[in-house]
């Protein structure tokens, strides 16, 4: 059975609960999909520090003991993530970044490949479109396979008219998020995409060595003389690009 895990940055079950409630009601009426919502506020999650040891060293050695492995592991345990969250100051709220920097370490070391991912931003008024580029932005960032999220707005009092429009806009982006969760495929890597990895890999190789935990997992995971992060056919313009980004990369390192 697969499972699919709603991620909350919101205390309270409001708009932002009631949204990620439906989605997940849509896909257990579409599949037998395991499914679970996790208040992020029920959890110990302390603020990062910057001090870069989980960059440098490892994760493991990350001065705060607290929750932040139980919530990965659930992350580990999905085949679908949600992050959901209102839209607080024209942005995610803060417990929500709170997480999102304790995850920071995965920018430079991406975990979730085969993963299905989306987001769900509530707002009020204005603003959340840009929170939602964002997180589609961190999401790829990753590792998931991106579905673009989606945004609904939820003044107050709510009509009749704009209760049905949401209903309309999460049942659409359910769908759209179990086509992509039951399909599993790998996809195909942008230009963009394949510029960044090589230009990632060819610095890191050229200016770290084993002392890092960045250099020790991109060999481990054959990734610096792999195309891309996971096997792929790159047409003739990607291949050439990604031979033309290592040797500058390797250069300005």
């Amino acid at each position: 059975m697969m499972k699919a895990t709603a991620f909350l940055g919101s205390a309270r079950k409001g708009h932002t609960y009631r949204a990620t409630e439906k989605i997940l009601q849509q896909l257990q009426e579409m599949d037998k999909i395991d499914t679970e919502i996790v208040f992020l506020s029920d959890y110990n999650l302390q603020i990062c520090k910057g001090c870069k040891t989980c960059l440098d060293k490892g994760e493991e050695l990350c001065q705060f003991q607290d929750d932040r492995d139980k919530l990965i592991e659930k992350m580990n345990q999905s085949d679908g993530i949600i992050f959901a969250t209102p839209n607080y100051s024209f942005q995610v709220s803060a417990i929500m970044k709170v997480f999102l920097d304790r995850l920071g370490y995965f920018f430079h070391r991406p975990h979730f490949f085969g993963k299905t991912y989306t987001n769900v931003v509530a707002q009020g008024i204005y603003g959340g479109k840009k929170i939602v580029k964002y997180l589609d932005f961190i999401g790829s960032g990753l590792g998931f396979n991106v579905v673009k999220g989606t945004c609904i707005t939820t003044r107050e009092p709510l009509t009749e008219n704009a209760e049905k429009k949401i209903e309309k806009i999460i049942n659409k982006q359910a769908k759209k998020f179990y086509k992509k969760m039951i399909s599993k495929a790998y996809p195909a890597p942008s230009l963009f995409k394949i510029m960044l990895f090589r230009f990632s890999r060819s610095s890191m190789k050229k200016a770290l060595d084993e002392s890092y935990r960045d250099y020790n997992y991109y060999k481990d995971k054959g990734w610096f003389t792999s195309d891309y992060y996971y096997p792929v056919k790159l047409n003739p313009l990607k291949k050439l690009t990604g031979k033309f980004i290592d040797q500058i990369a390797t250069k300005m390192s």
